[in-house]
C-alpha cells in the first residue's frame, strides 16, 4: 500500500499510470498520441491537462479514432522528411523507475522496428538527464520526453525518473537505468545510429560518469552548466558551512570581500548558498524526502538502524559500510587543508585571520554535525572513489567521444553553477589523455545580461544549445563515415565540424572564436573565472584530490614571512603537515576498469 500510495502521489497526476502493480512499483505502460498545434499558444500554465497526463504547451492530444484536427502542424526532420508533427509518447516502468520515450509517428502506420525505419524518426536518440542531487529511495517523476527542439528535427527522446539526480543522486543507478531503457528502445524500435546525452548541472555529471564508466551507452554528450562529478565537488561545497561558522563566531572582523577570497568563488553568496542549502541535504542522514515514512528514517537517539539519506549512504553499495558506525564509508577529508592560503599570499587577509580560520575550521562527524576536529577520510572509500569511477578522471570513453560543454555565465549573482567547472573538466581530460581536443567549451551571456538591441539570435543560450545538437549529429556522422586508419580518439578529433570551435559571445552578441582557457584571452575579461575553497587553499584546477599528500610546514611558503610565534601556532594546527598539492592525492589514479558491477 505504501508503494501504491507513493506511486500515485508522485506521478499519477502527470503520467496517468495509476496505482502500482507490485512491490517494485511497476505500472501498466501508457501510450498517448500528441500533436503540435498551429493555433496560437494561449496564456496560462505551461502544462495542459489531458486525461491524467501532462503535455507541454503548444501540444494537444491526438485522437486517432476521431476526426482529424485542422491545426496539426508539420515539421521537416534533419533528414529532409516533411511530416505531420504527431508524437507517440510511451510511459511505463523499467528498473523501478518511470521512463518516457517519444518520437514522431503517424497513428495507423507501422512503428519503426529493428528492421524498418519510418520517415518521422531520424534514427538518432537524445537521452536526457535531470539536475539536482539528493538521496533517493523513491520513484518520483521523469523528465518530460516531449521536447520540441528534439522531436521537431526527428530525434527520438527518452529519459527516466532515475536519470534525474534530484530524485536519486547515484550515477551507477542512473547508468543501469539508462542501459535498460535504451535496451527496451532497441528491442522495440531499432538501434539508434547515435545516442546523444543531454542535460545540465546534475544531468552533466551523469553524462560525464556514464561516458567514463560505461562506454558505448552514449556516443556524444552535451553537458550544460557542467560539473565533472559529485564526489570531488562535495568537499568544497560542505567547506562552505565550516567557513560560515568560523566567520559568524570569529572575534576578528571579516569583510564580504575577504570571505569571498577565502571561499575562492566570485562572491561569498555562492558559498552561502552551497552551505545553507546543500550541506544539510548532502551530509545529514535524516534529511530524507517526506514520502519516506518518518518511522523508517534514521534518528541518532530513537532509530539508529533507520534509513540514512546522506549522499554517501545513498551510494553505500559502492562505498561499503564502516564496520564501526554502520554508516557508509566516506572519502570526505580536510586534513592539511590551509584554508585561505592564496588570500594570505595576496595580502587579502592577515596572518591572524589565516591562523584563526584554520584553528577553528573543524569538520563533520558521521551524522553530518559540525565538530571541532577535521574530517578524516576512510582510506577504503578514497580508494574506491578513484578505482570504481566515482571521480571523473577523464578516462573510459571521455577521451574518444565528442563533448560540447555549453554554459551561460552566472558567477557574479551567487549561482552555484560557476564557470571554473568546465576548466576542471578540461584539466582532467588533458591529464588522462594528453589533450582535450574532443572537448568544446561555449560560453554565453547569462539571461540576466540584457543583450544589446539588435544582437544576433546566435548569442542566445537556447539557440546555441539547439545548434550544438545539430553539430553533434554532424560530428558523429563524420566519425561514422571515416574509414581511414586511426584510433577512436584520433577520429573524434579529426572529424570535428569546422564550424565547431571554442568560443564565447559578448553581451552585445559578438562571437569570439578562441580556445577557452582559465587565464588569458579575450573571453576571460568578459567572464572571469574563479575557484572554490580548496582551490583558494592551493588545490589544482582539476579539483580532483580527495585526500592530499602532506608535507612539513615550511617557513619559506609564507610571504610576508610569519613570525616565530605564528609559525609555532601553525605547526600546532597542522601537526602532521600541510597539503602538498605538487604531488598527487592519496590513492589518486585514473580509472582503469569500465563496466564494473556491484
Amino acid at each position: 500500500p505504501a508503494c501504491q500510495n507513493h506511486l500515485h502521489f508522485q506521478i499519477g497526476d502527470l503520467c496517468g499510470l495509476g496505482p502500482a502493480l507490485d512491490a517494485d512499483c511497476s505500472a501498466t505502460t501508457e501510450v498517448v498520441y500528441l500533436y503540435k498545434s498551429t493555433a496560437p499558444i494561449p496564456a496560462g500554465p505551461a502544462l495542459e491537462a489531458a486525461g491524467q497526463s501532462a503535455i507541454p504547451q503548444g501540444f494537444k492530444v491526438f485522437d486517432a479514432a476521431g476526426p482529424r484536427p485542422d491545426d496539426v502542424a508539420q515539421t521537416t526532420t534533419s533528414q529532409g522528411h516533411t511530416v505531420d508533427y504527431i508524437v507517440r509518447r510511451e510511459t511505463g516502468t523499467i528498473n523501478r523507475a518511470i521512463y518516457m520515450v517519444a518520437f514522431i509517428h503517424q497513428p495507423g502506420t507501422p512503428l519503426p522496428d529493428p528492421w524498418t525505419k519510418t520517415p518521422g524518426w531520424n534514427s538518432r536518440l537524445v537521452y536526457s538527464f535531470g539536475g539536482g542531487c539528493k538521496a533517493g529511495y523513491r520513484q518520483s517523476r521523469p523528465l518530460n520526453a516531449v521536447r520540441d527542439n528534439f522531436l521537431s528535427l526527428g530525434y527520438a527522446s527518452a529519459s527516466s525518473s532515475l536519470n534525474v539526480f534530484g530524485n536519486n543522486c547515484n550515477d551507477v543507478l542512473s547508468a543501469e537505468t539508462m542501459m535498460m531503457v535504451k535496451e527496451h528502445f532497441i528491442e522495440r524500435f531499432g538501434v539508434p545510429d547515435h545516442t546523444i546525452g543531454w542535460g545540465g548541472s546534475g544531468g552533466s555529471v551523469q553524462q560525464h560518469l556514464i561516458a567514463q564508466n560505461y562506454p558505448g551507452l552514449l556516443d556524444g554528450i552535451i553537458p550544460t552548466l557542467s560539473y565533472p562529478d559529485i564526489i570531488s565537488l562535495m568537499p568544497s561545497v560542505v567547506d562552505c558551512t565550516l567557513l560560515d561558522r568560523v566567520f559568524e563566531t570569529s572575534k576578528l572582523p571579516w569583510t564580504e570581500a575577504q570571505k569571498a577570497a577565502v571561499s575562492g568563488f566570485a562572491t561569498w553568496k555562492i558559498c552561502n548558498t552551497w552551505g545553507r542549502f546543500f550541506t544539510p541535504a548532502w551530509l545529514n542522514p535524516a534529511n530524507c524526502e517526506p514520502v519516506l515514512l518518518k518511522s523508517r528514517v534514521y534518528d541518532p537517539e530513537s532509530n539508529r538502524s533507520g534509513t540514512r539519506c546522506s549522499i554517501y549512504d545513498n551510494q553505500v553499495n559502492l562505498f561499503g559500510k564502516d564496520p564501526k558506525t554502520g554508516s557508509a564509508r566516506r572519502p570526505l577529508d580536510n586534513v592539511g587543508v590551509q584554508y585561505g592560503k592564496l588570500a594570505l599570499d595576496s595580502g587579502q587577509i592577515t596572518a591572524d585571520q589565516f591562523l584563526d580560520l584554520n584553528e577553528r575550521i573543524g569538520g563533520y562527524d558521521t551524522d553530518g554535525n559540525v565538530v571541532p576536529t577535521r574530517s578524516v577520510a576512510d582510506p577504503e572509500a578514497v580508494r574506491l572513489a578513484y578505482e570504481t569511477g566515482r571521480i571523473n578522471t577523464g578516462g573510459g570513453s571521455l577521451g574518444s567521444i565528442p563533448i560540447i560543454d555549453v554554459r551561460n555565465y552566472r558567477d557574479p549573482w551567487g549561482d552555484v553553477h560557476d564557470r571554473v567547472r568546465s576548466f576542471s573538466m578540461r584539466a582532467r581530460l588533458v591529464a588522462a589523455n594528453g589533450h582535450a581536443d574532443n572537448h568544446v567549451i561555449l560560453t554565453l551571456p547569462n539571461g540576466r545580461y540584457q543583450l544589446a538591441p539588435g544582437s544576433p539570435a546566435s548569442a542566445g543560450y537556447h539557440f546555441q544549445l539547439n545548434r550544438s545538437l545539430r553539430l553533434m549529429s554532424q560530428w558523429l556522422d563524420n566519425i561514422d563515415g571515416d574509414r581511414s586508419p586511426g584510433s577512436p580518439p584520433l577520429k573524434a578529433v579529426r572529424n570535428k565540424p569546422p564550424a565547431l570551435f571554442d568560443a564565447c559571445w559578448s553581451h552585445e552578441g559578438n562571437k569570439i572564436d578562441e580556445q577557452q582557457r582559465y587565464y588569458g584571452g579575450q573571453c576571460n575579461p568578459l567572464y572571469p573565472n574563479h575557484g572554490d575553497p580548496r582551490m583558494a587553499a592551493g588545490a589544482p584546477l582539476a579539483s580532483d584530490i580527495l585526500k592530499c599528500s602532506l608535507k612539513p610546514v615550511d617557513p619559506n611558503d609564507y610571504s610576508p614571512p610569519l613570525t616565530p610565534e605564528q609559525l609555532a601556532r601553525l605547526k600546532v594546527i597542522f601537526p602532521k603537515g600541510v597539503c602538498n598539492y605538487s604531488h598527487p592525492g592519496i590513492q589518486q589514479r585514473k580509472v582503469q576498469k569500465t563496466w564494473q558491477k556491484y
